[in-house]
């Protein structure tokens, strides 16, 4: 039986240096493809987080401040520094922001489907009124104490604003059913609309550079932000800025948002809001 040899053919070592050069420059170029991309994900993620995050702020910002009762909204450079309404405000770079908020919760509520009156209706009988004593028919102050109260608010510090007023309230010594006993001095016209207040609201960036809401002192223009309690909005606050003209807020935050837990590497996000 004849027996043949097959010839064999392999790679020579030449061949073999080149194919692992050419598949070390791919694998280069792919390494920093990828790397590139990863990085741009990372920076897109804090953008977004940044972003988000200033928009909510901002939002809750506004659920505040569109219960702002005019002519108590001021500034003061710091929380202890004096008060000035912001209209006439000539610092532009006041740091906080002051106003009394009347109460939204207890106005837009009603009890049950068979109790649809609010807490208070915003309106006075002014034949049935005093100077000690406002009728507020529709109301159900009863309603508008339990409320407050869930809110860690206190009733007894409530105060009455009326729309001819501006920024001046009466104190309130207790409510039911639908009326309202006051300190009103004798001789004072009790117009027809009034807003019920138990909470002023102020904000400022703390040294920490946190943005800070301060809430349940007492709602009175201009009064000091004392016993107050606190709320953080967001961290990582870089810039502050608000106007207030003709009933509408223009409020401006800048966040700074760490990229890696290297605090120096960051990116900042920037956003405006508009609030009637």
């Amino acid at each position: 039986m004849d027996h043949y040899k097959k010839s064999r053919f392999g790679f020579t070592l030449l061949e073999v240096v080149f194919v692992i050069v050419i598949l070390g420059i791919v694998a280069s170029i792919g390494a920093e493809v990828i790397t590139q991309v990863f990085e741009s994900y990372i920076v897109q993620r804090a953008q977004y987080r940044a972003n988000i995050k200033t928009e909510l702020a901002l939002n809750q910002i506004g659920n505040r401040l569109r219960y702002a009762i005019e002519g108590t909204v001021g500034a003061r450079d710091t929380l202890s520094a004096a008060y000035e309404q912001l209209e006439f405000v000539t610092n532009p770079n006041m740091k906080v922001l002051q106003w009394v908020g009347y109460d939204g919760d207890s106005f837009e509520a009603i009890e049950s489907n068979t109790s649809l009156s609010p807490g208070w209706s915003g309106f006075c009988d002014i034949n049935a009124s005093s100077t000690g004593t406002i009728s507020t028919p529709g109301s159900n102050l009863d309603f508008a104490n339990t409320i407050i109260s869930k809110l860690k608010g206190t009733p007894s510090n409530a105060r009455i604003y009326f729309a001819e007023d501006g920024n001046k309230s009466y104190a309130v010594n207790s409510m039911s059913g639908e009326t309202i006993s006051t300190n009103i001095p004798s001789g004072t016209l009790i117009p027809e609309r009034y807003r019920l207040a138990w909470s002023s609201y102020a904000l400022e960036v703390d040294p920490n550079g946190d943005l800070q809401l301060h809430h349940h002192f007492l709602p009175i223009a201009g009064t000091a932000i004392t016993n107050d309690t606190t709320t953080l909005l967001l961290k990582n606050v870089t810039n502050f800025r608000f106007k207030y003209s003709g009933g509408a807020f223009r409020i401006k935050i800048c966040k700074r948002e760490r990229i890696s837990m290297d605090a120096n590497v960051t990116v900042h996000a920037c956003k405006e809001k508009v609030i009637f």
